[in-house]
């Protein structure tokens, strides 16, 4: 059952949550009073102490011309913004490339300082990447903006370095199998490059740990499209063509849980993953699956 209000207190909310929209929106009384086609006077007596309450129709001009809701201007809400303004503050759509280096995912990652990143890469990590495994991936759809990307996946690591932040990345080992092996996705991709891109993994791996944990998940129990979670209150969906950006603190959470999930999945923890690229490393074209040794 809806709680009743004496009429003072709602003419004392409504006086309240009206100053406060009109702050919010850097609204004068004589300002509002043109837009809602009232006197001043008018105006000067709703925000005046006292039981005055507006009626109907001046209410939903008030919350309209505001951009907050009627009810939440009587103390009927919460939120103050419509639901359409609160979903569209929650989940976003921006436009994604197609090496990931634009100047939107390094503000996402400056942003979240001092907070725990978890990532699951499309591919292999792309701060991660040599220099070769980038030109070779991206040269169909970078071009001559090759070296572009390259200094941000750079400008990207050098920020995990020096940033208060963790960063923990989660992987499927098939991912790395094949890419050990030069098959699926990455075949084509010589045998030397792959070598150097392994060493590259397992010295980052060692060289930055704990700041960097490294989880290999198994595809066959768990899976994961592409996401990150810039701390509490960023989690990035990767679809390809677009991210989808949630900002809401109880979709963050779900996506984090989903990334806990694939961290207690994992047969083995991060101190263990560069014995692991070791092995890949030491068979590279005929190798043995690391699960078999562990």
């Amino acid at each position: 059952m809806m709680e009743m209000i004496d009429k003072r207190d709602r003419a004392q909310i409504f006086r309240a949550r009206l100053a406060e929209a009109m702050a919010s929106a850097g609204q004068t009384q004589s300002a509002l009073a043109r837009a809602l086609g009232v006197d001043r006077s008018t105006l000067s007596a709703l925000l005046a102490p006292g039981t005055r309450l507006p009626n109907a129709q001046l209410a939903a001009d008030c919350a309209a011309a505001l951009g907050v809701t009627c009810d939440w201007l009587l103390g009927l809400a919460d939120q103050p913004h419509p639901i359409q303004t609160l979903l569209a503050q929650a989940l976003s759509f921006t436009p994604a490339p197609r090496a990931l280096f634009d100047e939107t995912i390094f503000g996402w990652h400056q942003a979240a300082a001092g907070y725990k990143v978890r990532h699951v890469p499309a591919t292999l990590p792309d701060m991660l990447k040599t220099r070769a495994v980038v030109e070779w991936e991206y040269r169909a759809s970078l071009g001559p903006t090759a070296p572009q990307a390259i200094a941000a996946f750079e400008a990207q690591l050098e920020h995990l370095r020096s940033a208060r932040s963790d960063y923990e990345i989660a992987l499927p080992l098939h991912l790395l199998q094949a890419f050990a092996e030069g098959s699926g996705y990455w075949c084509g991709l010589p045998a030397d490059i792959r070598a150097d891109q392994l060493d590259r993994l397992i010295r980052l791996a060692d060289e930055l740990y704990p700041g960097l944990r490294l989880y290999l998940f198994d595809g066959h129990n768990q899976w994961s499209a592409p996401v990150t979670v810039f701390g509490p209150n960023l989690a990035v969906l990767y679809l390809g063509h677009d991210y989808i950006a949630f900002r809401d603190p109880a979709h963050v959470a779900k996506i984090s849980a989903h990334f806990d999930w694939l961290v207690k999945g994992a047969p083995t923890g991060a101190r263990d993953t560069p014995e692991v690229l070791r092995g890949l490393r030491a068979g590279l074209a005929d190798l043995e699956s690391p699960f078999s040794a562990i």
